[in-house]
């Protein structure tokens, strides 16, 4: 259970002053070992704090060992829109998650258990970012760009992606809690995993909930093509397997509204995160069938020009 978690950062990160410096100093306090950075990171409409948490496991890379590393990257435009609206907004929620998740990590780590594998978790802490128009509800804006986040978000050391992000703004998927995509890998859609779902079936107690996806949706913001949200764009950024974590709910909610996030929500994707970090690092969880997709490139080749923002022909 990550309520306590939940509950905590959410009364640190409902306010104009929430900071990069702020979550560090509470994750310290959860575990003094912490390794957290935090710098900030200027685009074109101001800054933000970008925070990035690195998790030793027992048999990860940086022990020099082989478990594989997880990154959990909470995905957002702001925390905050001031001082257009007032609080908290619901496109904080995946940022919320993932640093919950991490704040429960350390915590563990405290007490004595440790996970196999690394695991990395990221996002930025914003109070007062844009918005945007977008159909059917506003979008929240960042005052960095996608790309610049996706940079900072994604390593090489990283063998598999969950995104997590507020996904609420649609009618792709009308239901309250979270619900997983498809694994996306270079420019494929692929079949989603069934450990995932395993996962996803013991961490809610209900059967599975998978969004859609389109093709577009999985390739880079600043095409001038339309996206269902920023949850898949770590995707385009690396060749490792990607799958998002969609914090949703039944009616459309905008990412700008105030006083939407659902602490059980909340609560469970942090708790499918966690999960699926430790089953990653043992070695039972996996994204994709690496031979399927090998046969998929060796049939149609290479999709990773999907990546790319494309070529305009005239």
């Amino acid at each position: 259970m990550l309520l306590k978690q939940v509950i905590e950062l959410f009364d640190l990160l409902d306010s104009p002053k929430a900071s990069g410096q702020a979550v560090k100093d509470y994750l310290l306090s959860v575990n003094s070992a912490a390794d957290v950075d935090v710098y900030p990171l200027k685009g074109p409409k101001g800054y933000t704090d970008m925070i990035r948490i690195k998790i030793a496991g027992t048999r990860g890379k940086s022990k020099g060992m082989n478990a594989p590393t997880i990154g959990l990257l909470g995905r957002l435009g702001g925390l905050g829109a001031r001082p257009e609206v007032t609080g908290f907004v619901s496109d904080g929620d995946g940022a919320l998650a993932a640093l919950a998740a991490a704040a429960k990590l350390l915590d563990m780590q405290a007490k004595g258990d440790y996970l196999e594998g690394d695991v990395v978790v990221s996002t930025h802490i914003c109070p007062d970012a844009p918005t945007r128009p977008h159909e059917p509800v506003p979008f929240m804006d960042s005052p960095v760009e996608t790309a610049q986040v996706n940079r900072e978000d994604v390593s090489a050391d990283l063998d598999a992606i969950l995104s997590v992000d507020t996904t609420k703004g649609n009618r792709i998927i009308c239901h309250r809690g979270i619900a997983i995509s498809n694994t996306v890998k270079e420019g494929y859609i692929l079949r989603c995993s069934e450990d995932l779902l395993d996962v996803m079936e013991r961490v809610t107690g209900e059967l599975p909930k998978v969004f859609s996806l389109s093709t577009l949706d999985i390739t880079p913001y600043g095409n001038d093509l339309y996206h269902l949200n920023s949850i898949l764009q770590p995707s385009t950024a690396t060749g490792a397997p990607t799958v998002g974590v969609a914090i949703v709910t039944e009616s459309t909610v905008a990412g700008c509204a105030t006083g939407a996030t659902q602490f059980a929500d909340v609560e469970t994707a942090a708790r499918f995160l966690v999960e699926t970090a430790k089953d990653f690092g043992k070695g039972v969880c996996c994204f994709y069938d690496e031979a399927e997709y090998a046969e998929a490139v060796r049939r149609y080749g290479s999709l990773a020009h999907l990546q790319t923002l494309g070529v305009i022909k005239e």
